[in-house]
C-alpha cells in the first residue's frame, strides 16, 4: 500500500511538471519544433511510467525509489523549464543545461539502478534495449571514449548551432549526452573490484579533457558560436565546464579508492 501512495503521488506530480511541455505542443501536426518538445515529453513519460510499473513487481530500497524520481523531476527542469528557453540565447545557460544532464541526471540514473524495474516489467525489450550498453559499460575507457566523442561532436560549431536551431536535432543531442553518460558512469560506479583501476583511469581522462575543453571556450578571443551568442557567455560557459564540471568526477574518484580500499581490506 505504501508503494502505491507513493506511485500516485508521484504521477499527480509528474503530470504537473510535465504539463509545461505538452501544453507548449499546441498543433504538434503542424508545427515541427512543437512535435519534437512533444516527443522528448512522451519518452520521459514513457521512462518513468514504465519504472513505476516495474515497482509494482520489483520493489526497489525507498533510497533507489527516491533517486530515481528526483533525477527525473530534474529532467523535467532541465529539458522543458525556464532554463531550456534561456540556453537558446545564452552559452552559460546551455552548458548549466549539458551539466546537468551528464554530471546530475545520468549518475543519479545509475545510482537509483532502475534496471531491475524494467526488466520485471518487459524482460524482453528490456534486454534489447540494454544489453549492449552494459556491454560497453563493462569497458570503462570504451564507455569513456565514446562519451568523451559526444561530447566534443556536439560542442563542435556545426552541430552546437544546428542543435540550437532544429528541436528534433536538439533533442537527438539531448538523448547523446544522457545514454553515453548513463552508460559511463554505469562503467564508473558499478566497477568491479578488478575494474576499479581502468574506472579511475577513465575518470581522469574525463576530468582532463572535460577541463581542456572549457579551457578553450575559457580563453577564446572570438564566440566560437556566431555573432548573435556572447563572448562573455561563452567564456562563463567554459569556465563552469572547467571548475565547476570536474566536481562530480573527483567525487566520483575518491569513492572509488575508498570503495577500493575497503575491498581490499576485506580480503586481506
Amino acid at each position: 500500500m505504501y508503494l502505491i501512495r507513493l506511485l500516485h503521488t508521484s504521477a499527480v506530480g509528474m503530470g504537473l511538471m510535465l504539463w509545461p511541455a505538452l501544453a507548449a505542443a499546441h498543433n504538434p501536426l503542424t508545427e515541427p519544433g512543437e512535435a519534437a518538445v512533444l516527443t522528448g515529453a512522451i519518452l520521459l513519460a514513457i521512462v518513468w511510467v514504465s519504472y513505476w510499473l516495474g515497482c509494482l513487481k520489483q520493489r526497489p530500497s525507498k533510497r533507489d525509489w527516491w533517486l530515481f524520481n528526483i533525477a527525473n523531476a530534474l529532467s523535467v527542469v532541465t529539458l522543458f523549464g525556464p532554463l531550456d528557453d534561456w540556453a537558446e540565447t545564452n552559452s552559460a545557460a546551455h552548458m548549466v543545461q549539458h551539466m546537468l544532464m551528464m554530471v546530475a541526471i545520468a549518475p543519479l540514473w545509475v545510482i537509483a539502478r532502475p534496471l531491475s524495474q524494467w526488466y520485471a516489467l518487459q524482460p524482453t525489450l528490456a534486454g534489447l534495449v540494454f544489453k549492449p550498453l552494459l556491454l560497453i559499460a563493462r569497458r570503462p575507457m570504451l564507455a569513456t571514449l565514446i562519451h568523451g566523442g559526444i561530447l566534443w561532436l556536439w560542442h563542435t560549431p556545426v552541430l552546437y548551432v544546428l542543435a540550437l536551431e532544429n528541436l528534433w536535432w536538439h533533442l537527438f543531442e539531448h538523448l547523446c549526452f544522457l545514454v553515453s553518460a548513463g552508460v559511463f558512469w554505469w562503467s564508473v560506479l558499478r566497477s568491479q573490484h578488478n575494474n576499479t583501476p581502468p574506472a579511475l583511469l577513465a575518470l581522469l581522462v574525463t576530468l582532463m579533457h572535460t577541463g581542456f575543453l572549457g579551457a578553450l571556450l575559457t580563453f577564446s578571443e572570438s564566440s566560437w558560436y556566431g555573432e548573435s551568442r556572447l563572448l562573455q557567455h561563452q567564456q562563463l560557459a567554459g569556465l563552469l565546464m572547467w571548475v565547476l564540471g570536474g566536481v562530480p568526477y573527483v567525487t566520483a574518484a575518491f569513492y572509488l579508492g575508498w570503495r577500493w580500499f575497503n575491498r581490499a581490506e576485506k580480503h586481506q
